[in-house]
């Protein structure tokens, strides 16, 4: 039986935006995912007491090993966006305590060499494969419930980018 999501919070959490020089965004193929070919940002949830900017940092070295020398922050979402979980997922992820996400996001820029990005950085990676693509790809390579946030975050920081 799942949650009632009603009464579940959103997690707070962080989404990178990150960019090379040609104005591709990276994506990286989930490890854990059962949805096939499931590729994201960047993303994780936000500590007690933590702020925005030293979280996404921490975030983008944990799961690409690009560290906070390499990058160039341009600019923060001017609001959170919300996702929920499908019915499906409730009360499985993060411990049963969440309904869905409320993410800001950083648009980052990277300054360093593609052989500078180490999915393995971190004792428990979230990716497999990564790759660099166009912003407007980023919509179809999400799993479906994600869609509309990747949708508002490519349209606020597309002339950035």
């Amino acid at each position: 039986m799942s949650k009632d999501p009603a009464g579940l919070p959103y997690r707070p959490c962080v989404g990178v935006m990150l960019v090379n020089a040609e104005g591709r965004v990276f994506v990286g193929q989930r490890i854990d995912s059962k949805e096939g070919d499931a590729w994201q940002m960047p993303q994780g949830g936000i500590d007690d007491g933590e702020e925005l900017h030293p979280a996404g940092l921490r975030e983008l070295q944990e799961e690409t090993g690009v560290t906070a020398d390499l990058v160039t922050i341009l600019a923060e979402s001017r609001e959170e966006y919300l996702y929920d979980l499908p019915e499906q997922l409730i009360g499985k992820l993060w411990g049963g305590r969440y309904r869905g996400q409320r993410q800001r996001w950083l648009l980052v820029r990277f300054n360093g060499e593609d052989g500078q990005i180490r999915l393995d950085a971190y004792e428990h990676p979230e990716f497999f494969a990564w790759r660099w693509v166009e912003p407007e790809m980023l919509p179809d390579l999400i799993v479906p419930f994600k869609k509309r946030v990747y949708r508002q975050v490519v349209e606020e920081f597309r002339a950035l980018i």
